[in-house]
């Protein structure tokens, strides 16, 4: 049984909450026209998470800032922060508990107003921001330019999509969106043998600091307001290219009838416009051959209050996974006031960008070649021996260390500690060469640190200790975290560490769990949004021997042609074949929009 105060903030819980914090604000009006020039109707009310310090709280630091239309208002708080206390059943017991301002705690709004009055509080007095000239405004300062590059298929998709399954050259994957985890595959196989059986997003952690109440105690768990509930409609041509496939995904959340965000997952053959191989050779035979990097994309982003995460899965000709996060949308901000700066940049008058990490956790339910499969590392050492053939001079030869981990606990690597370089699920069969047919897991990830064990809730992130963790599959744990471990991550309802019990994971059905993340110190090139270059992680799940070699080898859109062969002639190069076949752009569709329309 799951106790009732662990259950997600809904919509309703924070009208009622926004009624009582204006209500409250009512009860200081010179103070409000002072700093803000406010009376309270024009500010919004940010949550944060989680609301208390022990099982059984529901008491939540809600940040004021000053609300403009037509931007985000993360960039504008006013110093102003209260404490509700939101646990009881009886809206109407509800109440202030604290108010925080500028550095300084009082015990209510009237108590605030009274010491403004009295002359004995400093106040900064903010101007009501303009539209026009608001940090963080997101429009366009010049006027439109000439239209960029512009990717299409001179021939259609060469992808098919059938209810929610995708093929291409060789992939079939069947994908999903769950309300509460968001993006989850199934079924990825690679033709016609199954790689994974489950690839999912788990969790996605936002852990903030700042010298103000509210963003001191942020932990965000995303999960529990709803990764793919919050994936809205995506904007044709710069979400997603222009003529990529768009797919509407249902959810039931807080309602009697099932919800549709229209267009909310993308899917494309990306050219990535480098080789995935290649080669020119100019000895002996001369020759150039090569194969142009196509991949393809499955997408979809989710808004979280105030970021985006974007979401992909990647499949590529040579047999490859990959999955990677983008980070984008508005930085949290705290007012900035005293060592304010101990926590993160000053990015506006009155703005600190708050330092924070971003960790997400995914489970990869692998099956290589069949579901028993054993965890095998390599990594490299070397060794000084003396030259074979004069036995004079020492070499410093490098040798291959290969590993079986025979335990879960062997299995589970901490958080920026030293990992093995390869790591493979291993078949019991080999290929041709006589090699474990394998699949190696390669993590790119600049994780921050992970919140000290010794907190009293860090059980329920506890899937954040390890970069990688492979445990038995079990049924009885299928997924890593709860939506209530938000609201009580005290007593979790699920503990990832709970999953680790040193049980074998020799020739059996076996998954991974992976962290990747980063740290984020805002600064001012974070306004108005924090930029996707250099804000991306995730891991590839890569061919190890699994093949006899490249499968891409079979792929049509290989090219070779040599010095004797006349390389513009469309029979001997496919390339020389583009400016017939692809001599007329595609006529697109008018461009259509209707996000606002399903919120």
């Amino acid at each position: 049984k799951v106790p009732y105060h662990r259950r997600p903030v809904t919509g309703k819980e924070y009208v009622d909450i926004n009624a009582l914090i204006q209500s409250e604000l009512k009860k200081a009006p010179r103070f409000l026209a002072a700093c803000c020039e406010s009376d309270g109707t024009n500010l919004v009310v940010l949550t944060t998470a989680p609301r208390g310090f022990k099982s059984g709280d529901r008491m939540t630091w809600f940040v004021l800032f000053h609300n403009v239309a037509g931007t985000g208002y993360y960039l504008s708080p006013v110093g102003l922060e209260v404490l509700v206390d939101h646990g009881d059943l009886q809206v109407s017991r509800w109440q202030l508990h604290k108010v925080f301002y500028n550095g300084r705690y009082f015990a209510s709004t009237g108590d605030l107003e009274q010491q403004f009055v009295a002359g004995v509080l400093e106040v900064v007095r903010l101007k009501q921001p303009q539209a026009d000239a608001v940090l963080g405004s997101m429009r366009p300062r010049r006027p439109p330019g000439s239209p960029a590059p512009l990717q299409f298929e001179p021939q259609g998709p060469r992808y098919s999509v059938r209810g929610n399954r995708v093929t291409f050259q060789g992939w079939s994957i069947a994908f999903g969106m769950s309300p509460n985890t968001g993006p989850r595959l199934f079924d990825i196989r690679y033709r016609g043998e199954r790689i994974v059986y489950e690839l999912s997003l788990q969790e996605a952690l936002a852990l903030y600091g700042s010298n103000c109440p509210g963003g001191m105690s942020t932990r965000y768990l995303d999960g529990s307001f709803g990764i793919g509930r919050f994936a809205y409609e995506l904007v044709q041509g710069l979400d997603c290219p222009y003529t990529a496939t768009y797919v509407d995904r249902h959810y039931l959340a807080e309602t009697d009838t099932p919800k549709t965000n229209q267009n909310s997952l993308c899917i494309f053959e990306h050219d990535s416009a480098l080789p995935l191989r290649r080669h020119f050779s100019d000895s002996q035979s001369l020759y150039y051959g090569g194969l142009r990097k196509n991949t393809l994309v499955i997408r979809t982003i989710s808004t979280l209050i105030n970021y985006d995460y974007i979401w992909d899965f990647m499949f590529h000709g040579s047999g490859a996974v990959e999955v990677r996060v983008h980070a984008t949308g508005y930085i949290s901000s705290s007012f900035f006031h005293g060592q304010g700066t101990d926590y993160g940049n000053r990015v506006g008058p009155h703005t600190l960008g708050t330092m924070h990490l971003h960790h997400i956790h995914y489970k990869v339910d692998l099956d290589v070649d069949g579901q028993l499969n054993s965890l095998e590392t390599q990594d490299m050492e070397y060794e000084f021996v003396k030259d074979p053939w004069s036995a004079q001079n020492t070499i410093e030869r490098p040798y291959l260390r290969r590993e079986r981990l025979e335990k879960e606990d062997e299995a589970a690597f901490p958080l920026n500690a030293p990992m093995p370089r390869y790591l493979s699920f291993v078949s019991p069969n080999p290929n041709k060469w006589e090699h474990p047919r394998s699949y190696r897991i390669q993590i790119i990830s600049f994780a921050g640190k992970h919140l000290p064990t010794n907190s009293s809730m860090e059980r329920a992130v506890s899937w954040g200790r390890y970069q990688l963790a492979v445990t038995r599959r079990k049924e009885e744990e299928p997924t890593s975290t709860s939506i209530y471990n938000q609201n009580d991550p005290w007593m979790p309802t699920v503990a990832f560490a709970d999953f680790i019990n040193n049980e074998t994971i020799t020739n059996q059905d076996l998954v991974a769990w992976i962290t990747v993340g980063f740290l984020h110190v805002p600064h001012a090139e974070d306004v108005p949004n924090t930029v996707t270059v250099g804000n991306g992680v995730g891991f590839f799940l890569r061919p190890y021997n699994y093949f006899n070699e490249d499968p891409s080898v079979d792929s049509s859109d290989s090219v070779y042609f040599s010095s004797e062969q006349d390389a513009g002639a469309c029979g001997a190069n496919p390339l020389a074949c583009l400016s017939s076949a692809a001599a007329c752009a595609p006529r697109l569709p008018p461009f259509h929009f209707g996000g606002f329309l399903n919120l």
